[in-house]
């Protein structure tokens, strides 16, 4: 791997040279290794710029292109900050409806609609009835699936209600409430379409693959051609590293600028809590890792299966997690007790 601040060479440098303990790294890989966490396919972790570690199971390289799953939309995150920073869109405030007016009429006409913002979609807290972690929910990905034209599966949703038992967003911290919206993000790859007139691809490349030597990558696509940014980008878990260092160092690569530090900021600070443990910014999971009397905050890439691609800014690390464990119960708390009782224990030893 190369790029690194402090090492260019591909190599990896020794735990203790960036003061972190080689031995709970070692633990991990030998527990991997023994089955204790299946279908892992690769453990990255860099700290100081220095790569520390970087191993791979059950027949995965370093070639080999990952799926992440939902990971892809802290990549959606980052390619609008890169938009904004442009001057494609104006700023998070842009309202969704202007860049469709071709899809009019919606179903379930309202006026609420029409003062949905970007900002809305990036923090998963729009007034949609959209809620993937609720089989129920009029606006639950799996009913996307099945519709041609994804952007209008979301911009025909009704207006959410708030039951008893929810907390109303005027109610909630930071005045949002969470609903985890995979239809929201695949909106804004549209947007993205329309407002910078290239093809996601096409801009991903120009703009934040290609400064970071980001040369394989497969995207997914919706039925209607455009990507998919809501989930399903494959990268090499070296490259998703690389994305991880470049929110760490505030949107630098080898002193080239490629995403602002300002949005970086505001990308990683809390617009919305989630749960009691877990917050989230413009598409990052923010937690918090490691022993009970001292974890260290997290930024966070996440998908199914239990990947993960993590950033702490207080340990000055990044690290990648990839799984294949789709779908199972405890996928992510498996991932989790790797970044728990090994890498940030291996840090703050």
């Amino acid at each position: 791997m190369t790029g690194w601040r402090n090492q260019v060479d591909g190599t990896e440098a020794a735990p203790e040279d960036v003061g972190m303990s080689s031995g709970p790294l070692e633990s991990m890989v030998n527990a991997i290794g023994a089955g204790e966490f299946v279908k892992i396919t690769s453990v990255l972790v860099a700290r100081h710029g220095k790569l520390v570690l970087e191993r791979y199971f059950g027949g995965c390289e370093s070639s080999s292109l990952m799926d992440t799953r939902s990971a892809t939309k802290t990549v959606t995150g980052m390619l609008v900050g890169i938009a904004i920073d442009q001057g494609f869109i104006p700023g998070v405030e842009a309202t969704v409806m202007g860049y469709f007016a071709d899809k009019h009429p919606v179903q379930n006409a309202d006026p609420r609609k029409d003062q949905i913002t970007l900002e809305d979609l990036l923090t998963m807290s729009s007034c949609l009835e959209c809620d993937d972690f609720n089989s129920f929910s009029r606006g639950n990905e799996e009913r996307m699936y099945l519709i041609e034209d994804w952007v209008k599966f979301a911009l025909d949703l009704p207006i959410k209600g708030f039951p008893s038992f929810q907390t109303r967003p005027k109610d909630s911290p930071y005045g949002r409430s969470f609903s985890y919206c995979t239809s929201g993000v695949t909106v804004l790859g549209a947007v993205l379409e329309r407002a910078t007139g290239m093809p996601v691809p096409e801009f991903a490349d120009r703009y934040l693959f290609g400064p970071l030597a980001i040369t394989e990558r497969q995207w997914q696509y919706l039925p209607l051609g455009t990507a998919m940014t809501g989930g399903g980008l494959r990268l090499r878990s070296g490259d998703l590293l690389k994305l991880a260092q470049l929110s760490l160092d505030e949107g630098v690569w080898n002193g080239s600028r490629i995403i602002s530090s300002a949005w970086i900021r505001e990308s990683t600070t809390a617009k919305v809590a989630v749960d009691e443990e877990t917050e989230y910014g413009y598409l990052w999971w923010l937690r918090r890792f490691g022993g009970d009397n001292r974890k260290s905050r997290a930024w966070l890439m996440s998908g199914n299966g239990g990947n993960k691609v993590a950033a702490f800014p207080d340990l000055d690390l990044v690290a990648v997690i990839t799984s294949t464990n789709f779908g199972t119960r405890g996928m992510h708390e498996r991932t989790d007790r790797l970044l728990d009782e090994f890498i940030v224990e291996a840090a703050q030893e």
